[in-house]
């Protein structure tokens, strides 16, 4: 049996429909007169636009904060990079430094352990064994061979021996002269190799009392151009003045070597003046150091050290003597 179905009454369904309607025109009514509203419509676009401007000026500023930035970072990354070269560079000098330090102080100690070996007080050895009490045994004085019959004399005539040795300079060479009473010829050069008196180049002085204090006179004012390095001079006393026969010494003066290798001085006067490819030597090489380096109280020289190695080992390999003097007095 089939159930019948409810019927809801009309006047029920009429209310609804009517509210519904009335709900929906209220609504449309509503947003009619807004959307339709011009001043509304402005206000919501210049609100809009203002606010768009405000995003584009915040955009801009922040594009230009970044450019600084970047620009601040590349200047700071260029900085650092040449911080971290300059870095580099000096500890790179530093090592270098340290190296050279050590190498110098290791020489300086070698030579000044042999300048102390040679330092011998020239004047009052001299007096002492020209007095009339000394006898001369094997033609030696003072450890010096006297047996040459031509004298030579290089000297240093830099501006520190004309300033502060060159009284000393004098007394040395009457001294010098003085154990050799006659011989047949005399002849004086600077280190360089220039002659004091252009008369007599690449000839011998004849020895005479005049002329001994002659030669004492002029060196007083004597002050040719020197480089403070005696390989010239005496290449060319050797190489002028040498000849078979001759017994010649040559007696070198100076206070410091400027020249870089004293190994190389050393070898090339040996080539030049050996005999034959024999153990003799054509002239026999002695030298004087003056301390001038020494008394300026400052701190050892290592040209004068150099001068004291080179000259040292200049005199033992060609037969003469090194005295290293302890006071210019």
């Amino acid at each position: 049996m089939k159930r019948q179905r409810r019927e809801l009454p009309e006047a029920s369904i009429s209310f609804l429909d009517v509210i519904s309607c009335g709900f929906g025109a209220i609504v449309m009514l509503l947003v009619i007169a807004r959307v339709g509203d011009p001043a509304a419509l402005e206000e919501a676009e210049n609100a809009l636009r203002g606010t768009v401007k405000e995003f584009q000026q915040q955009l801009f500023d922040v594009r230009g904060e970044s450019v600084t930035l970047n620009e601040q970072l590349k200047s700071r990354k260029q900085q650092l990079s040449e911080l971290n070269e300059r870095v580099a560079r000096l500890k790179s000098k530093l090592a270098s430094v340290e190296t050279q330090a050590k190498k110098m102080s290791l020489s300086q100690s070698r030579e000044k352990e042999q300048l102390q070996l040679v330092m011998q007080v020239l004047t009052e050895e001299m007096e002492r064994l020209i007095g009339p009490e000394f006898k001369q045994q094997n033609q030696l004085i003072g450890g010096i061979p006297v047996d040459s019959e031509y004298i030579i004399f290089v000297i240093d005539t830099s501006g520190s021996m004309q300033v502060a040795a060159w009284e000393k300079v004098q007394k040395e060479m009457i001294n010098i002269l003085d154990i050799y009473p006659d011989v047949k010829g005399l002849q004086v050069l600077n280190d360089m190799g220039q002659y004091m008196f252009s008369a007599y180049r690449e000839r011998w002085i004849p020895d005479s009392p005049e002329m001994r204090e002659d030669i004492i006179k002029t060196l007083r004012t004597w002050a040719p151009f020197s480089n403070s390095s005696p390989v010239e001079g005496i290449n060319a006393a050797i190489q002028t003045f040498y000849k078979p026969g001759r017994k010649i010494s040559i007696y070198t003066l100076g206070d410091d070597f400027q020249g870089r290798s004293i190994r190389a001085v050393v070898k090339a006067i040996d080539n030049l003046n050996q005999a034959h490819r024999g153990t003799d030597r054509l002239v026999r090489v002695h030298a004087i150091g003056f301390p001038v380096q020494y008394l300026r109280g400052r701190a050892l020289s290592p040209s004068a050290i150099k001068f004291a190695a080179l000259m040292r080992e200049l005199s033992y390999n060609n037969g003469g003597t090194f005295i290293g003097l302890s006071s210019l007095n």
